[in-house]
């Protein structure tokens, strides 16, 4: 089964924006996001493998896997260059898109980005992806969240059909098991190949809450050089939902240099 991705096509020549999700999401959560970028940018809004209508898709597993799919799905659909933005590990999966393809990649928008350290709060992820019904999804995100916030639960209906899916939790379990690493007894994630960014050319911003309850915002400091770092005060993990001003006003100044 191949990837399942809503294409917006435009009349203009502009290279697509291409929105990759964190684990547990689907395409439709960049919706607050989309409704303040340019409504004729050309956009590809992919379901990860394992994730949504992309169930049983090929390419499940960690970000390196994910990341492989992603670029043989752009070349399945004849997208040569593009624009890339990627949450959590939807982060890691454009970080190593970037790495694979840097050629391909006009700019690279990392919002709290997975793979940046060890560190991770998997017990609230393992909560998150394990949430089938709205009260246990709306409780498990407002774990994710910085004081203050709370889910909009009439945007949560997608992501609860999702849930619903047979098998879909178990996907979601083996997906999250997939990036976990047990170190000295303690677990964490994996983590991105720093020195190869090192010579990357592409336009990166990394934004960043100062209050991510999942990835400590310390991990903001591992960006390599020549990238640029927004922290977006008293905002947690879910910055799409907390902070889509200021991820839309990042994406837009990096399409403005293109």
């Amino acid at each position: 089964m191949t990837l399942f991705a809503e294409v917006r096509h435009s009349s203009s020549a502009k290279a697509p924006l291409v929105l990759l999700h964190g684990f547990g999401g689907i395409g439709a959560v960049w919706e607050p996001v989309i409704r303040r970028l340019d409504p004729d940018l050309p956009l590809v809004l992919y379901d990860l493998p394992g994730h949504g209508r992309s169930l049983d898709a090929e390419g499940v597993g960690n970000a390196g896997v994910m990341a492989r799919a992603i670029l043989d799905d752009l070349d399945r659909r004849g997208i040569s260059s593009f624009h890339l933005c990627g949450h959590s590990m939807g982060g890691a999966i454009a970080g190593l898109i970037a790495l694979k393809a840097a050629d391909r990649v006009r700019s690279l928008t990392l919002v709290a980005p997975g793979g940046f350290g060890p560190d991770i709060n998997h017990e609230a992820l393992r909560r998150y992806g394990s949430a089938d019904d709205l009260d246990a999804l709306s409780a498990a995100i407002a774990a994710m969240v910085a004081p203050g916030h709370a889910p909009e639960r009439s945007g949560l209906s997608g992501l609860v059909q999702a849930r619903r899916l047979p098998g879909a939790v178990d996907r979601l379990m083996t997906i999250l098991k997939s990036f976990l690493i047990e170190r000295d007894g303690l677990m964490g994630q994996g983590t991105l190949p720093f020195s190869a960014f090192a010579g990357c050319a592409v336009p990166t911003r990394l934004l960043w809450g100062t209050e991510d309850p999942i990835l400590p915002v310390l991990q903001a400091q591992n960006i390599w050089a020549g990238a640029e770092l927004t922290l977006i005060e008293d905002a947690g993990h879910m910055l799409i939902e907390e902070a889509p001003d200021q991820v839309a006003s990042a994406i837009h100044a990096l399409l403005a240099k293109d």
